[in-house]
């Protein structure tokens, strides 16, 4: 379905630990996102596979950051809002 292709693109490029959880395991986030209702064709899944992964991080640097959704992992993974 075109809308859910539209709405993994948009998280890709607008969530931070979805794009780094899709540029580590592509195929279980895949996996994963149409386990909560994004189906994707296989057509689309080979053609986001075979996407250059560097391609959602120079989208997400070119957005404005009032448009993306930040990352509150420290690089330990661990959530920096638990630790107040």
């Amino acid at each position: 379905m075109q809308r859910h292709i539209e709405l993994l693109i948009g998280r890709l490029a607008t969530d931070e630990d979805f794009r780094d959880a899709f540029q580590r395991e592509p195929e279980k986030t895949l996996a994963d996102a149409a386990a909560w209702g994004l189906a994707l064709s296989a057509i689309e899944v080979s053609a986001l596979l075979s996407t250059d992964q560097t391609l959602w991080e120079r989208i997400a640097f070119e957005l404005d950051s009032r448009l993306q959704k930040a990352s509150f992992k420290t690089s330990s993974g661990k959530d920096e809002r638990s630790s107040r």
